[in-house]
């Protein structure tokens, strides 16, 4: 039986992330926690609710054990529908052993019953590992109105950054004429945001084809985007302006988490209008000693602080010792920072136990060579003893002692 939805959403949430390095050792990429109350994917879920999406197929493969607990019957974000909903897509088995997802063609191709289940007009690609607020809903109008085949939503980025995106050339009336996949020479700096509006009936045909082709990497990017131009296909870009980060690699998701505590970056999560929902157990309110020092910092529900916490995000049930020091820092839940421990420029992950007069990290000032210097990253449930230093840039594994 059809139900039918105009529009579907299928939010692509299978990466392995392995530039995220330790964080993603034992969890999807879109299920490592952010900015305190969040993980990276409630930010695509709230945007397609606040969308008036409610049809929404998530595909996992990588680590989806976490991802799938979390998502559940997607009450938290109202995806919980008897038509529609919150769907987890994992790779079928095929005859012979599974079928993994080869690319991200390839994921949407295996899933066309799926879509084809709600018989929609419209299919919205997303990308599970970007944090920004957006309204799709705008994006769809924009594509109707240009009688479109293919919307690529885009932002324009620094000229230096250009070459790291997919970058459109289009004409004054945002029609795209050109695309090219992470170009070494960008002529433009309007980068893909890996938001695509599809009218179902085109992509279907392309994906089948894709398909297909057996020197094909079943990729959006770099088969079906080209594919279409080349066809003369009507593609448009959808101008985006507003907070967008990628957070795949471990310096953009410490610059993420920063940014909320920014006052100059626009990025508000208060915002009661276009709210990001969570599924998030309730702590008791967190308490700050009488000796803590707190600055310019987001402190979660549940925290213990009695030491020093400046310009840091700290997550839910968070323990800070006396004496302790945590700067520039993102700080993930249940971590335990004990007394007279020094953590400088960090991701320490989920339970994750800092013991007594260790020092993690460091301020680049100290640092004679600045190529020294990175974000040192403390992996969930490692320990680190008493005394010890990490080094910048440095990654303890999940579990580790040291």
């Amino acid at each position: 039986m059809k139900h039918k939805s105009d529009v579907v959403a299928m939010l692509l949430a299978g990466g392995q992330g392995s530039r995220l390095g330790v964080l993603t050792k034992s969890i999807a990429k879109p299920a490592v926690p952010y900015g305190g109350n969040y993980r990276i994917i409630d930010f695509p879920l709230s945007n397609c609710v606040n969308s008036g999406i409610y049809t929404v197929g998530v595909l996992t493969q990588y680590q989806p054990l976490v991802l799938n607990d979390y998502l559940g019957n997607g009450q938290p974000w109202d995806l919980d529908r008897i038509n529609g909903g919150v769907h987890v897509l994992s790779p079928y088995e095929a005859i012979g052993g599974a079928e993994w997802y080869k690319g991200t063609a390839n994921a949407i191709y295996q899933n066309i019953t799926f879509i084809e289940k709600y018989d929609p007009k419209y299919v919205v690609i997303l990308s599970g590992d970007h944090i920004y607020k957006m309204n799709y809903a705008k994006m769809i109008d924009f594509h109707k109105k240009n009688n479109a085949d293919c919307t690529i939503a885009v932002l324009e980025v620094p000229w230096e950054e250009a070459s790291r995106f997919g970058i459109l050339a289009t004409d004054e009336n945002n029609k795209i004429y050109e695309f090219a996949e992470k170009p070494a020479q960008p002529k433009s700096n309007k980068a893909s945001m890996g938001v695509y509006v599809f009218s179902w009936d085109k992509l279907k045909k392309y994906l089948i084809r894709d398909e297909a082709n057996p020197d094909s990497s079943n990729d959006f990017g770099k088969n079906i985007i080209p594919t279409m131009l080349n066809d003369d296909q009507r593609m448009f870009a959808f101008p985006f302006k507003g907070y967008w980060k990628d957070v795949g690699t471990i310096d953009s998701l410490w610059e993420a988490n920063l940014d909320i505590i920014n006052p100059n970056v626009d990025l508000d999560l208060s915002d009661t209008t276009w709210r990001i929902y969570s599924r998030n157990p309730m702590s008791p309110p967190h308490y700050i000693g009488k000796d803590a020092k707190v600055e310019n910092s987001s402190i979660g529900e549940g925290c213990e602080i009695d030491g020093t916490v400046d310009y840091s995000v700290v997550s839910p049930d968070v323990v800070i010792g006396k004496g302790a020091e945590v700067k520039y820092s993102v700080i993930m839940p249940g971590a335990t920072i004990k007394d007279g421990a020094k953590v400088y420029y960090s991701i320490i992950a989920e339970d994750a136990v800092i013991e007594e007069d260790a020092q993690i990290g460091e301020i680049p000032e100290n640092l004679e060579n600045s190529a020294d210097w990175g974000v040192a990253v403390i992996g969930s449930k490692a320990k680190i003893t008493k005394g010890k230093k990490i080094a910048p840039k440095d990654m303890i594994a999940s579990g580790e002692e040291v």
